[in-house]
């Protein structure tokens, strides 16, 4: 079995049904009936959340366990919801095809992360939301959650540099942020934590 599949198979979900409360404070930005895509949603809170304010979700994992708990959450809630088990070692979006690319507590390895991050942002459309919230490197000095490795947490410096010159697409930054907060999501994020924010709109460039 692999980690993610054993850290969901419980049939309590680890970080609770409700959404990042990040990500609800950022919500306004979508327009109606946004596609909205969520890498590594694990159980789904955040996905089938945004299904129930309208929006047509994908939730994209490589756990099958979490995905048929987002399945049974959605069928809950009474919303639908699309679903796709995929590595992010391998799997590529489709180009311009979302308004919106959802990523929360979605940690990778330096050496999978920058071609990750450049191949999910390329998802968005002209004017999409890229929303994005992480452990920062700070997080190691705290017992609330998150990878005990340092290379897997992000600074807003390595996600400028991950989302730089990318072809046909330039991100504008709205909020790049570092701090502090207090967690309340399930038993796997409890407690003061140190955290990286990052919100950016996509935008044509020339090529």
């Amino acid at each position: 079995m692999n980690f993610w599949n054993q850290q969901f198979s419980s049939d309590v979900f680890k970080y609770g049904k409700q959404p990042n409360r990040f990500l609800r404070e950022q919500a306004f930005r979508l327009h109606a009936g946004s596609k909205v895509l969520l890498p590594g949603d694990g159980e789904g809170r955040n996905s089938v959340w945004l299904a129930e304010q309208g929006h047509q979700v994908t939730a994209m994992d490589n756990s099958s366990v979490g995905l048929k708990k987002a399945i049974g959450l959605a069928a809950e809630k009474n919303v639908p919801i699309e679903v796709v088990q995929a590595d992010l070692e391998h799997w590529t979006p489709i180009p311009a095809s979302v308004d919106a690319l959802v990523l929360t507590y979605v940690h990778l390895p330096p050496s999978l992360r920058p071609l990750a991050h450049r191949r999910l942002v390329q998802a968005l459309c002209p004017g999409g939301w890229f929303i994005l919230e992480a452990f920062h490197p700070r997080q190691l000095g705290y017992q609330s959650g998150g990878p005990k490795d340092e290379t897997m947490l992000y600074t807003i410096d390595m996600l400028r540099s991950d989302l730089a010159n990318i072809p046909s697409l330039r991100l504008e930054e709205v909020i790049a942020w570092e701090g502090e907060v207090l967690l309340d999501e399930g038993s796997g994020h409890q407690g003061p934590a140190y955290l990286t924010r990052y919100v950016a709109q996509g935008k044509s460039s020339p090529l």
